[in-house]
């Protein structure tokens, strides 16, 4: 009895360290950002007032909120689809290689492997609308009569950044699901093959049950890490041009540091973390079904 108390003990001495971690840096933010979404919190006066749900109501009664929302929405929506598209066809072509595969999946995730910051300002050299490569070779190619304002021009700039994401982003999902497919085992295609199944039906009865609950983790993380998603936006665009590209997170980011409103900075961010719950929710509860149906 006591060898186990003194287990349980030191357990728990080891766990510490971690879960301080995380309680300074997930469960703190948390609560101060509730707490100050019902105050009037400012970046430049000492003093605020506690004003309740004052400052959710302003949040929901601004038109420019549902802009940003929206624009989230078709922002997180276009990545995901791309990237799942990329990455999966990615995986599948790299599974049926037979040499040199580990060379292709290096190459695959290069993008992957540097910093947000790196790419936005590579892209945002690569695109310049008077001195950026690709602007100026589509003109010389005779393919643009003048010079394309990729991340000026409000109706190329967000298919831009949304393609810009997803050649970031599709690595990831070809690396976690190319180790999903080299698990599944082959005597299974095998046997599949002896009964005259056709090639879509291995892959519908066969490639799609196995690796259906990691393609659904893999969507509810990059739902999670695209809907949240500032850096490249904001390193690209700003939130521009005329707010064509303001998401939730940038337009919490203006109301923070540009009004200086901290406070209803703070309701927008609790707003948003409101709605990934529920969307976490949904996604789990349909990837619990898979797992039940799969025993």
């Amino acid at each position: 009895m006591n060898r186990k108390v003194k287990f349980d003990y030191a357990r728990w001495i080891f766990v510490l360290p971690a879960l301080l971690v995380v309680g300074i840096l997930l469960i703190y933010p948390i609560f101060s950002s509730l707490y100050y979404s019902m105050t009037t919190k400012h970046l430049i006066k000492a003093t605020y007032d506690f004003i309740g749900l004052e400052n959710y109501k302003a949040v929901l009664s601004d038109s420019n909120f549902y802009k940003a929302f929206f624009t989230s929405i078709l922002w997180t929506v276009g990545s995901l689809l791309g990237q799942l598209f990329i990455g999966f066809t990615a995986a599948l072509a790299i599974n049926r290689v037979k040499i040199g595969k580990g060379v292709y999946r290096t190459l695959m995730i290069i993008p992957w492997a540097f910093p947000s910051i790196v790419i936005a300002l590579s892209w945002k050299w690569i695109l310049n609308g008077v001195s950026g490569f690709l602007p100026n070779i589509l003109v010389q190619l005779g393919i643009c009569s003048e010079l394309p304002q990729f991340l000026s021009d409000s109706s190329l700039v967000f298919l831009t950044l949304i393609l810009i994401n997803v050649w970031f982003g599709a690595p990831m999902i070809m690396v976690n699901v190319l180790s999903a497919l080299q698990t599944i085992p082959q005597d299974q295609y095998e046997a599949a093959q002896i009964d005259g199944a056709s090639k879509f039906q291995q892959f519908w009865h066969i490639t799609v049950p196995h690796i259906k609950i990691v393609v659904g983790l893999l969507v509810v993380l990059r739902t999670i890490w695209v809907f949240n998603n500032f850096d490249i936006i904001y390193l690209l665009t700003g939130g521009g041009p005329a707010n064509a590209t303001t998401t939730v997170p940038i337009y919490a980011y203006n109301m923070g540091w540009g009004t200086k409103l901290l406070g209803r900075s703070s309701a927008v961010t609790m707003l948003l973390l409101a709605f990934l719950l529920l969307v976490c929710v949904i996604y789990f509860t349909i990837i619990g079904k898979w797992e039940k149906e799969d025993k």
